[in-house]
């Protein structure tokens, strides 16, 4: 791919994230939505008077052709001022992070609902994303299909650089790192078509390591699992060792997959110490098999 071409994926790509960050289609992302706009207003407070106070300056103290001597000032201090100009941004700074961490930490908890959750196992790959519904035992490439109204726990690593996932329609991103599992809350509150992108750069293709995102209602997610199974298309640990494989596909649909595949990923990356925080992770591990640390590893 020639760096024209590369350079104009990613500006769409980046153009498409800012388009859908402002129509969030989730509660995730309204939250993030609304700390985005109010930290608009607040520095507002700060940008606007500082560039009007500019101008005035500009203007008022402008040089003049019947008065070119030089304008010395009546005094050297004025706390009044001192006060203004420091305490106003403190205070807004102390406003907004306060605001902000509050918002940001009670993303990162499971939402207070009803609705059971549900998890899906993301791994980074190059290039291109594995998704892993360990509930309905099925698997997908580059494409996401999650029920509208379902809070979705999506646990990510990589195999292979460190990557970033990204749905902006759905909230913000966070990392994907070999070795480490980082759980990311999100919801659809309405169906609809959405994109997920790949927002750290991890190579020559990075910038079509995109995926779709399909949020459908609780009883066609269910008939869409149902009929996946019926296809006779596992994923297996041959097929695994070939999507490792630095190269760029199309969506894929697996009707199952090992058990034990998001684990052993983690696990041979050196996520050992990933047990006592992920205790699934640990019970899991329990019965991965030595046959397929070769397999994938060949």
């Amino acid at each position: 791919m020639s760096h024209a071409a590369l350079s104009s994926r990613i500006l769409l790509t980046v153009q498409g994230g800012l388009s859908s960050v402002l129509k969030p289609a989730g509660p995730v992302a309204g939250q993030e939505l609304k700390i985005i706009a109010g930290s608009l207003i607040l520095t507002m407070i700060v940008v606007v008077p500082v560039i009007v106070l500019f101008g005035f300056i500009l203007w008022r103290y402008r040089d003049k052709q019947d008065n070119p001597a030089r304008y010395d000032p009546e005094w050297s201090e004025s706390k009044v001022l001192e006060i203004a100009w420091w305490g106003i941004p403190i205070v807004i700074i102390g406003i907004l992070g306060a605001y902000t961490a509050k918002v940001t930490y009670a993303l990162t908890r499971p939402p207070v609902t009803d609705v059971k959750p549900m998890t899906i196992d993301v791994t980074s790959l190059d290039w291109k994303w594995l998704f892993e519904y360990p509930d309905q035992g099925v698997a997908t490439v580059n494409e996401l299909v999650i029920p509208v109204g379902v809070p979705v726990a999506f646990d990510l690593t990589a195999d292979g650089p460190m990557n970033s996932f990204w749905i902006p329609s759905l909230g913000g991103q966070e990392y994907a790192m070999p070795g480490m599992v980082m759980r990311l809350w999100l919801e659809a509150s309405r169906p609809g078509v959405y994109y997920g992108h790949a927002a750290n750069f991890t190579g020559q293709q990075f910038a079509g390591m995109q995926f779709k995102v399909v949020a459908t209602s609780r009883a066609a997610f269910s008939e869409w699992v149902r009929q996946l199974k019926q296809v006779d298309h596992p994923l297996t640990v041959t097929l695994y060792s070939q999507l490792r494989q630095p190269s760029e596909i199309g969506v894929q649909l697996y009707s199952s997959y090992p058990r034990d595949l998001f684990a052993e990923v983690v696990w041979r990356e050196g996520g050992q110490y990933m047990v006592d925080s992920m205790p699934s992770l640990g019970s899991t591990h329990v019965s991965v098999s030595p046959v397929m640390v070769n397999a994938m590893n060949q």
